[in-house]
Formats: structure tokens, C-alpha cells, sequence
């Protein structure tokens, strides 16, 4: 794919799925579209848009391979261990009623895994759990609370399948006192505004192909939708060098506190820009 061909599908997609590329980091971009593009049988990248404008179908695919919606419950386990026996319990000591927003939230299970462990923790607190993503296509699964396969619950103890699901034929659906625990929105982390005071923001894998700018960007903007000692929980396969820099403090590995010099040290960042 050459540059220019990069401009013009970059356009197809701002113009056709709302999704600004430029955030990502191109060259990661231009290699997974090259492969994308070829296994759509198009002849190249202009007969490709050609095709896109002409079949709504082959944009809801563009759409679903762009937003990388790959998800199940308590996905990487043992992170979610350390949510639940360090991160969440001393988080519910200092607030009675947390705000948890699950950032790219796919199909809703890491949502509803957060839920569950909230059951676990504290069953008689009634807390806010705000579950975002770009893609509208999701939401019809993960306002219904599935049905999820087999696969997408492997993680889940057998001991509380039972409870917080619903079992019909091959599928679960989740149960319905988890469902209403959380609220689903579509929404964009490169454009839309951010609500704020979360004591927890989780977003995993949600960012891995964009640039460094972009990432650091998003951090800062988390580092102000958070309270003061909030949490972010990101990837396992993610890294913030820079967390200092942003206003994070390094608890254990995919998990970061915002520090109390977080506000000085972001607008001194900004400034320098």
C-alpha cells in the first residue's frame, strides 16, 4: 500500500465508519489493511473503496476488523486476580459507591467480569459501571448480557457460572442482576468528551496500534476523568513508560494510580507543547 493509497482509504473510513486513523500508528495500519484488502478479493486499494461504497456489508466488516473486538470474562485471569484481592478491596474502602467506566468495551464482558467481582466484594453497595465503545455494532449483545459461548466464559469458575449466568443449549446469557449493573454507550476515546471522577478506568488492548502521541494523549485525558488515587488498569501486553510523565504512579504490572502531582505535571506537559 502506498501513501497515497493510505490517504484515500484513511478518507473512506473517517468518511463511512467515523473512525479517524490518524491516530494510529501507520505503518502497523498499513500492513494490517494490505492484509485485509487481500483477503476481501479486491484487486487493490481502489477497487476496495469502490466496493465499500457500494456494499454496506463490506463496511460493517471494515468496521468490526478495525475495532478489534476480541473479548471474554476475567480475560488474562490472573490480573483480575490482583482486581480483586488488592485493587478492588482497598478502592472500597475509601469510597462507599464507586465509578467504574470499562473504556473499549467490546461485547460487554469485561464489564460484566467487573460486576461480578463487585457482587463478590460487596453485594449491598449499589455502584455505577459505564461500559463504552466505538463500535454499535457490539451493543445489542452487550445490552442483552450475550449470548456468550463456552469459550468466552472458560475463565470463570465453575462455582459461579451457576450463579451469574443462564444456560440455554451451548450459550450463556448473563444473569439478569448483573445486566442491570451496567450501562452500555457508544462512544469515541479520540473524539468524544469524557465524564469524570471515575475511581476506576479500565482500558485494555484498546490502544496497542496507536501512535505514542495519540496514547499519551488519551492518558492525560484519563489522568482528568479520574478522581484524585484513581485507577487505571490497562493491557497485558501494554507498557507506560512514560507514566510519570502523564501523573501515574506504577502499582504492579497493567495497573496505575494517579498520583497527587498529576495536575501540576500536566499542565506543565502542555504547556511545553
Amino acid at each position: 500500500m502506498t501513501d497515497e493509497e493510505y490517504i484515500l482509504i484513511k478518507k473512506k473510513v473517517r468518511d463511512l465508519i467515523k473512525l479517524e486513523l490518524d491516530y494510529y500508528n501507520a505503518n502497523q495500519m498499513m500492513r494490517r489493511l494490505d492484509g485485509f484488502i487481500i483477503r476481501s478479493k479486491a484487486a487493490g486499494v481502489a477497487q476496495y473503496c469502490h466496493l465499500l461504497e457500494n456494499t454496506p456489508a463490506e463496511v460493517d466488516k471494515l468496521e468490526d476488523f478495525l475495532t478489534i473486538n476480541v473479548s471474554e470474562f476475567f480475560r488474562d485471569a490472573a490480573h483480575f486476580t490482583v482486581l480483586k484481592e488488592q485493587i478492588l478491596p482497598i478502592i472500597l474502602q475509601e469510597n462507599l459507591q464507586l465509578n467504574i467506566w470499562s473504556a473499549g468495551c467490546s461485547n460487554g464482558a469485561e464489564a460484566y467480569s467487573v460486576a461480578i467481582l463487585l457482587d463478590r466484594l460487596s453485594p449491598y453497595r449499589k455502584h455505577r459501571i459505564l461500559a463504552t465503545d466505538i463500535d454499535k455494532n457490539i451493543f445489542a449483545q452487550a445490552n442483552a448480557g450475550g449470548p456468550y459461548r463456552a469459550a468466552d466464559i472458560r475463565n470463570v469458575p465453575p462455582e459461579l457460572v451457576g450463579k451469574y449466568f443462564q444456560q440455554t443449549g451451548d450459550c450463556y446469557k448473563v444473569a439478569d442482576h448483573i445486566r442491570s449493573k451496567v450501562t452500555f454507550k457508544q462512544h469515541d476515546l479520540t473524539r468524544d468528551p469524557f465524564e469524570n471522577n471515575f475511581d476506576l478506568i479500565i482500558c485494555r488492548n484498546v490502544v496497542i496500534y496507536f501512535t505514542e502521541e495519540a496514547k499519551k494523549k488519551l492518558r492525560r485525558r484519563f489522568i482528568d476523568a479520574m478522581k484524585l488515587n484513581g485507577i487505571l488498569f490497562i493491557g497485558a501486553t501494554e507498557t507506560m513508560l512514560d507514566a510519570s510523565d502523564t501523573g501515574f504512579m506504577r502499582l504492579s504490572p497493567c495497573f496505575y494510580k494517579k498520583a497527587q502531582e498529576s495536575t501540576a505535571k500536566i499542565q506543565q506537559a502542555l504547556l511545553v507543547q
